[in-house]
């Protein structure tokens, strides 16, 4: 008997499925030189966290800059196999400059058609009015694996939990201070007077927009 009808419904109401967090922490890239990997990855400023040796045999890995999830290099597997690997940024334009002035070859920002989902061509330009999730740019290693930047600034609802609002990097979070600075300008016009009581504003509104919640106005 199938239960492909009824299994996200009996996952919403199965007590197991939240007792078990699967955090992804580490995926595997398959390279073909380890040092000039090394050497790639550690110019682009990701964070060398080991690289040990027994005999013939060596484990590298790194992490991105504000990720709680790593990457260990391979030798097994095919060289440049690895693709559409996402890498989410609060500013699409600020994160490839960056990658650019690194010596990196990114391409320029786009979108497609039916953003925020990859659906339809690809068009030129970030997405209209910086849709989250709609801006992406794509740079390739040397071995040729993948990356996919992608902007996102407010979440999907259910995606952070609003208890645990927190920002992996200082960019990340000066980024979501100048969005809730400029929200916060739209707001006084609104009501036509000085919010005193900016700080709660700012902080409210920062929450809201990573657990994507309702915005206040």
């Amino acid at each position: 008997m199938s239960t492909t009808a009824t299994h996200s419904e009996d996952s919403a109401t199965d007590a197991r499925v939240s007792k078990a967090d699967l955090k992804l922490e580490v995926i595997t890239i398959p390279v073909s030189d380890f040092d000039r990997s090394k050497e790639f990855y550690g110019g682009l400023g990701w964070r060398l966290d080991a690289d040990f040796r027994n005999g013939s045999e060596r484990a590298i890995q790194f992490t991105p800059p504000g990720s709680p999830c790593s990457i260990h290099f391979s030798m097994q597997g095919k060289p440049g196999s690895a693709q559409g690997s996402f890498l989410v940024v609060s500013d699409i334009q600020a994160a490839r400059d960056e990658l650019v002035q690194r010596g990196v070859e990114v391409s320029e920002v786009f979108h497609f058609a039916a953003s925020p989902a990859p659906f339809g061509g690809q068009v030129g330009g970030a997405a209209p009015n910086h849709q989250s999730y709609g801006s992406y740019a794509t740079f390739t290693d040397p071995d040729g694996n993948g990356w996919l930047l992608q902007e996102v600034t407010t979440r999907f609802p259910g995606r952070i939990d609003a208890a645990e609002t927190a920002f992996g990097s200082v960019s990340d979070l000066a980024s979501a201070l100048r969005r809730a600075e400029a929200a916060h300008g739209e707001h006084e016009k609104r009501t036509g007077e000085r919010d005193a009581d900016w700080p709660s504003w700012y902080a409210t509104y920062m929450v809201a927009e990573q657990a994507g919640t309702e915005l206040p106005v």
